[in-house]
């Protein structure tokens, strides 16, 4: 991915931690339910969606994710292959007797976070992607994922060190899932591009919205916004809110790496299994760290 920069894509480095990503379609095949809980919601509403997306945190079963499904109102929760058959007999416990609202598919691979490579950054040995160039004033920055910054100090436009980039200004992650690295190199040049798109603006993504990534790994691809306000549970006390899912397949070092729509800025990669992939809104990085594209 590049940001907007004559030349200045290798400054464009992102750090992008994609969920560990395993190769395959996003299957969306059912969990078995039990006939009795699989129709027997109490309660209707938003206060039933809240409340069993409240259970399926609290049940803690790490490789899940989770949305509410407006047309249904069930909440639909998404499991990788280490999710076990008793683990969703918890989570259907968990919600008690709102687990008729619950609905299950399974996603192939392991959801989990991972560093390594639209250009990519490295940092302490690990490559994430940059998202989107920034600005604030005078001063430039990219923006990545929150667990690529997490711990990383000082980042380059290479693995061995010798192009700086700049360091760390912000983290946010887990909870969210986005960071800022100042640019602290005047030779590198930051356009305000993804590649060869120009990013004009930022904007909301909505359902059924066609967009498309770019990342060091696999290049171009274009997808499709599935859902939205997905939590994400990457284990290790690792959850993240509000993510955009998609069904664009990402790879591993591509995490922080541009989500957009024509020239608007839409999010940077979280994380993902195969097909099934998770991303950080930008609007509210944009909010959080009073920078905007350019």
């Amino acid at each position: 991915m590049r940001t907007k920069r004559t030349n200045r894509r290798a400054g464009g480095l992102r750090r992008t931690r994609t969920l560990a990503v395993v190769t395959g379609l996003l299957a969306a095949v059912a969990l078995a339910i039990p006939a009795a809980s699989a129709h027997t919601a109490a309660g209707t509403g938003a206060d039933r969606s809240a409340a069993v997306g409240d259970a399926v945190l609290a049940a803690g079963v790490a490789g899940t994710a989770w949305h509410t499904d407006p047309a249904t109102g069930e909440v639909v929760v998404t499991a990788d292959r280490t999710v076990s058959a008793g683990e969703i007999a918890a989570i259907e416990r968990a919600a008690g007797p709102h687990a008729g609202a619950l609905r299950f598919e399974r996603t192939v691979g392991t959801l989990a976070p991972h560093l390594s490579g639209g250009d990519a950054v490295y940092s302490g040995g690990a490559r994430c992607a940059a998202g989107f160039n920034v600005v604030s004033g005078s001063t430039y920055y990219f923006v990545t994922a929150g667990h690529c910054t997490s711990g990383a100090s000082t980042w380059y436009a290479d693995p061995s060190g010798t192009t700086l980039l700049g360091t760390t200004a912000g983290t946010t992650f887990p909870s969210r899932d986005f960071g800022l690295v100042r640019y602290t190199n005047p030779s590198v040049p930051v356009p305000g591009t993804v590649g060869t798109v120009d990013i004009t603006g930022a904007g909301n993504a909505t359902v059924g919205m066609s967009v498309t990534f770019h990342g060091p790994v696999g290049g171009v691809r274009s997808g499709t916004v599935i859902s939205l306000n997905n939590t994400v549970n990457y284990g290790g006390g690792q959850t993240v809110t509000g993510l955009i899912r998609t069904n664009i397949c990402t790879y591993p070092g591509e995490s922080g790496a541009p989500l957009y729509s024509g020239g608007i800025a839409i999010g940077v990669l979280s994380g993902g299994s195969g097909c099934t992939s998770y991303f950080q809104p930008i609007i509210p990085v944009l909010g959080a760290y009073g920078v905007s594209v350019y």
